[in-house]
């Protein structure tokens, strides 16, 4: 089954200005300027019109129906980007050998994890603030993309694999193994 139109339609805030040039999306806000490029998807149309983003397709099925959903959700996220900002806070947890963490550049180093002598890194995407506090780890960033994929490489850098996840005491099947790792415990728009 077909509809022959869909449209959505995204109120643009004051203090928000946003341009559009070939379904390349710009928008500026209190915290700074974003970028998201969909000129990838066809068969959408993205416009201006009286301080208003509005998406529609024509002759839609299931897939165009999606896709335009999900660029009005993405062009949301990044409103409340430029608008508050992302805050994802990360718990350090380990049983016995504590693990040292520190950023440079822009790169996370993850030291004496699981007492393994080598050197743990995880990459920081665009421009994303990484602070290390104690035992909580602090990632804050206007792009909402930007900040999850750098939570995401911090705690894969610190996923154990293979043999290292059965449980160190021969209780194999009646524990929960190996807890030690980095792990997401908060998402928050900052305000």
């Amino acid at each position: 089954m077909r509809l022959l139109k869909i449209t959505e339609t995204i109120e643009i805030p004051e203090n928000v200005s946003v341009k559009i040039e070939n379904k390349k999306v710009y928008i500026r806000g209190p915290k700074g300027t974003i970028s998201r490029d969909f000129s990838n998807i066809k068969k959408i149309l993205i416009f201006l019109q009286d301080r208003k983003i509005i998406i529609e397709s024509f002759r839609v099925r299931k897939r165009e129906y999606a896709i335009v959903k999900t660029i009005a959700a993405v062009i949301k996220n990044l409103i409340n980007g430029v608008l508050y900002g992302y805050r994802y806070k990360m718990k350090i947890v380990y049983a016995h050998f504590p693990m040292s963490v520190e950023v440079k550049d822009n790169y996370v180093y993850i030291k004496n994890f699981m007492g393994k002598k080598d050197t743990r890194i995880a990459k920081i995407i665009g421009n994303t603030k990484v602070i290390v506090k104690g035992d909580d780890i602090i990632i804050e960033g206007i792009d909402p993309y930007a900040v999850g994929q750098t939570a995401g490489n911090i705690h894969l850098a610190t996923r154990l694999r293979g043999k290292d996840r059965l449980c160190p005491h021969g209780r194999e099947g009646r524990g929960p193994g190996i807890l030690d790792g980095i792990y997401l415990y908060e998402k928050t728009l900052l305000k």
